[in-house]
């Protein structure tokens, strides 16, 4: 029985995995370590939950837990960083797509927005999810969860609008 639930739980997190993270990362405001983080926590519920869910829908369950738990993370005040004397080396970049630059600048304005405008936005938008699913995540009326969806998208338009002027 163990063997069988580790395998499809396993098998979940395989195809789900790159999904998963991206939501992570943009409920976040584009931190990788800090959606990574953030999905292992909500993976861990997950796990533990797994028998109850697995039929049903462990991606509903998944998405409600990420959302709460960004929103969490969102009002701590220190991560735990530390200076040090030395910077690491940087990798070498290569060249940088047009694709990775705007979506980069997305991640930048979505990072820009309060924590609950962000979540409403990326589940609405990125995920495609229902505004009443949108509402249930947030645990607020469907009206909430369309205005924090409105207001996030004008604030987004607003941002993106912006023409940064390229520096040389």
């Amino acid at each position: 029985m163990e063997q069988s639930r580790a395998e499809g739980f396993d098998g979940f997190v395989a195809a789900r995995w790159s999904a998963l993270l991206n939501l992570a990362r943009l409920l976040v405001g584009g931190d990788r370590h800090r959606a990574e983080d953030l999905l292992q926590e909500a993976l861990v519920k997950l796990w533990f939950v797994w028998p109850k869910i697995a039929d049903e829908a462990p991606e509903a369950y998944l998405r409600k837990v990420l959302a709460r738990a960004a929103a969490r993370s969102a009002r701590r005040l220190w991560w735990g960083e530390r200076p040090v004397e030395q910077l690491p080396d940087l990798a070498a970049t290569g060249d940088v797509s047009a694709a990775v630059v705007e979506r980069s600048r997305l991640e930048a304005a979505l990072a820009q927005l309060p924590p609950r405008q962000r979540t409403a936005v990326v589940l609405r938008y990125y995920q495609d999810l229902s505004e009443k699913q949108v509402a249930e995540v947030l645990g607020c009326p469907v009206g909430t969860a369309r205005s924090h969806a409105s207001r996030g998208v004008a604030r987004l338009r607003r941002i993106l609008a912006d023409v940064i002027e390229p520096v040389g």
